[in-house]
């Protein structure tokens, strides 16, 4: 069987964390029918992304060393279809993505990408930095990004993963044109199960009995909820650490809490931001057409929808806040119990445990045994025979 790598990188917010999560936990049934997902744990790739390009991520990249690199290794020994996906390697500078290919063997190469209209793609993006802890207005946002010279941290980073011919080129320029694969997001109000469609017919996954049960997604929120998010950020930023932010506002507030609610207008763009956005598509989708690459969907779908009623959130009202409000304070008064009772049974745990070491202690045997030790530590030769004697239990044990 010849050796294939579909090689997933990108574009951010376009399903990949369900994707992901599917080719996750269904490892085994994959690998039954020839194809490597290799992931140890869920965000493997995601770590394998950072090692990389190198890139600084809260401390997390300290995990990452190594890990492309092991995960090349493990594509190289498979026999037959690797599936490689993170949303992030669009990112990847020309002198990466020659270290990647060249890693990944003699392979086969399709190069896969996802994508979604800029029309949607760039509140979203918003949206996603007030969940890194960014409190950037969503009109600071759109200046930076609309900024010619592209040369902000959140500017450059945006077209980085966004501008699908730079990426295209970026990561498809040695490969044929027809293993180039782009996979549009169908339009709002489409099947839900079409981008699943269009997702298992580019990876092969077609007649697979795979669990397509969503235990992980990126969730979005609605107008009122990003914007408390981004004014809970300008509290508390300062003041609770990245490894405490994710757990209990990112997760708990963010995507287990505020991104239930189904009422709230959905952020878009105004019209003036919404002409530039369907403007820039249509040239992108001129681009495309004429590369030749085998697009799974249409380049239509691409140029995004009409524009609709635009709701602010940097001017969102005080009522407007108040019910997501409530319920982020119910949420972490829920999580807040459930952490003294976890906290409450460690207590007695510690306890108890004290209280067999004393009486542990408290025995004639023990004591004895004490006296012996006490005894062999105040020579060297009673030092090395314990030191001996450690050794063979270690060894035993």
């Amino acid at each position: 069987m010849s050796r294939r790598v579909l090689l997933h990188v990108g574009c951010p917010k376009t399903g990949t964390s369900y994707l992901q999560d599917v080719l996750f936990r269904n490892q085994e049934v994959l690998r039954e029918h020839d194809i490597l997902y290799p992931a140890d744990r869920f965000d493997a790739h995601f770590l394998a992304a950072l090692d990389l390009m190198t890139l600084p991520w809260g401390g997390i990249e300290t995990e990452a060393v190594g890990a492309w690199d092991r995960l090349a290794a493990a594509v190289r020994e498979w026999h037959g279809t690797s599936i490689v996906s993170h949303e992030i390697f669009a990112r990847a500078t020309p002198t990466q993505v020659e270290r990647a290919l060249a890693s990944l063997g003699d392979a086969e190469v399709h190069l896969v990408l996802s994508a979604r209209d800029l029309v949607r793609q760039v509140p979203a993006e918003w949206q996603e930095n007030v969940k890194h802890r960014s409190h950037i207005t969503y009109a600071e946002f759109l200046r930076t990004i609309r900024d010619p010279a592209r040369d902000s941290r959140i500017g450059s980073w945006f077209w980085a993963v966004q501008e699908l011919p730079d990426i295209l080129e970026r990561w498809g320029s040695s490969l044929p044109p027809e293993h180039v694969h782009l996979v549009t997001l169908p339009p709002p109000g489409a099947d839900r199960g079409e981008l699943w469609r269009r997702f298992s017919r580019t990876f092969g996954l077609d007649g697979l009995p795979l669990d397509l049960t969503a235990e992980r997604e990126n969730p979005s929120l609605g107008v009122p909820e990003t914007s408390l998010l981004r004014t809970i950020n300008e509290r508390v930023t300062s003041i609770i650490a990245p490894p405490d932010y994710r757990p209990l506002v990112r997760e708990t507030l963010a995507h287990q809490t505020l991104s239930r609610s189904v009422a709230s207008a959905r952020l878009g763009l105004a019209p003036a931001d919404h002409a530039w956005a369907r403007e820039l598509s249509q040239r992108w989708i001129e681009v495309l057409d004429e590369r030749g690459y085998d697009v799974v969907g249409s380049l239509d779908d691409l140029l995004g929808p009409d524009a609709g009623t635009f709701a602010d959130p940097d001017t969102a009202t005080a009522e407007e806040l108040l019910p997501p409000a409530l319920d982020a304070i119910s949420a972490l008064l829920v999580e807040g119990a459930r952490l003294r009772a976890v906290e409450e049974r460690l207590h007695r745990e510690l306890r108890e445990a004290h209280e067999e070491l004393e009486r542990t202690r408290a025995t004639t045997a023990y004591r004895a045994r004490r006296k012996v030790v006490t005894t062999l530590e105040g020579s060297p030769a009673g030092r090395g025979s314990l030191d001996a004697y450690r050794r063979l239990r270690g060894r035993k044990g």
